[in-house]
């Protein structure tokens, strides 16, 4: 893949988490650092999606939503209209186990008809780890218009590509999205 954006979704509620979930620490280290740490090897073209002022010590552009209170599917929307790459790789802020191999795994087998490509277990899909293509913009701006903003029901619109893998207790694709699985996390 010629050229590649990243962009961290770091905004959102975080109401189970109580705090601003990709700051919360895991291995003394803050989530969002694991996640830009797996990027790093294969790009430093990263961006985060944020309005918080927290993120101001990461040396990397914030870009706040433009249209607010509208989840993942607005920060989507947001990295894509900012985006100056056809291919944009998509990840939210609670996924401090990703690995720069599964993320050359997902760039490696995106093809160029897919709109969006993202990972599947056997128990869920995972649109938060995704390649998106700055061409489906006009989809995503329609889907938030109509206030359709479940991300399955995106993919179901749009030429897709789903890559199975394999589900591990400490899978890398796991979402952390309360204390109690943190907890989970660092006792494993």
């Amino acid at each position: 893949m010629e050229t590649l954006s990243v962009f961290i979704l770091c905004g959102g509620k975080s109401s189970r988490m109580q705090s601003e979930k990709g700051l919360v620490l895991f291995q003394d280290k803050p989530f969002i650092e694991h996640i830009i740490q797996a990027i790093l090897p294969i790009t430093n073209n990263i961006k985060l999606i944020t309005a918080s002022q927290e993120y101001d010590y990461l040396e990397y552009e914030k870009i706040p939503d433009l249209i607010l209170d509208k989840g993942p599917l607005g920060g989507i929307y947001t990295a894509l209209s900012h985006s100056e790459t056809e291919f944009n790789l998509i990840l939210s802020c609670d996924i401090p186990l990703i690995s720069t191999e599964l993320l050359q795994e997902l760039i490696s087998k995106h093809t160029k008809e897919a709109g969006i490509t993202v990972f599947a277990s056997e128990s869920k899909t995972h649109p938060l780890i995704g390649i998106y293509s700055k061409e489906i913009l006009p989809v995503v701006k329609e889907a938030i218009e109509n206030n359709e903003l479940r991300l399955m029901d995106l993919l179901a619109k749009l030429p897709h590509q789903i890559i199975n893998i394999e589900e591990s207790e400490n899978s890398p694709l796991t979402n952390i999205n309360s204390a109690d699985e943190l907890n989970d996390l660092n006792i494993n």
